[in-house]
């Protein structure tokens, strides 16, 4: 089931690069991007998260959270976070769920899609077709910054 431009973003909880859990009750009121992505360390993973690490700054000054989810462990996550100094963290989709949800789910690994959700818990940006290189760059743009 595809999700679109104004729907209420589907609930989630689930555990981040450090152990906490974040679900989208703890987000309420945040504006965040959700981005998918299918391996940890690998070239095209690496490059978009290296994305989003090199344009943190402008997300944090725009009040923009980041969370990347694929479908590694959080031991996978942590050795990803450190190898590349990622300031954001990584949510452990080991199950699936969250890849279902969100219209992700490409068997044993998660699509390349990125949701932006607004304050409400709506969807206010979907991205299908990605860049890896530029992708953090693109989702600012499209977000008018």
């Amino acid at each position: 089931m595809a999700l679109n431009v104004g729907d209420k973003a589907p609930d989630f909880t689930a555990k981040d690069t450090h152990g906490n859990t974040v679900s989208l009750a703890s987000l309420a009121g945040k504006k965040f991007v959700l981005y998918f992505y299918p391996k940890d360390d690998t070239p095209g993973c690496t490059k978009e998260a290296c994305s989003f690490r090199d344009n943190w700054s402008t997300y944090q000054a725009q009040g923009l959270g980041v969370y990347g989810v694929s479908m590694d462990d959080e031991a996978s996550h942590q050795a990803f976070t450190s190898k590349y100094a990622l300031p954001f963290p990584l949510l452990a989709d080991t199950d699936g769920t969250l890849a279902k949800a969100y219209d992700a789910d490409a068997g044993n690994y998660a699509k390349r899609i990125t949701y932006v959700i607004d304050e409400a818990g709506k969807i206010a940006q979907v991205f299908t077709s990605v860049n890896s290189a530029s992708h953090a760059s693109d989702v600012l743009a499209a977000v008018g910054v």
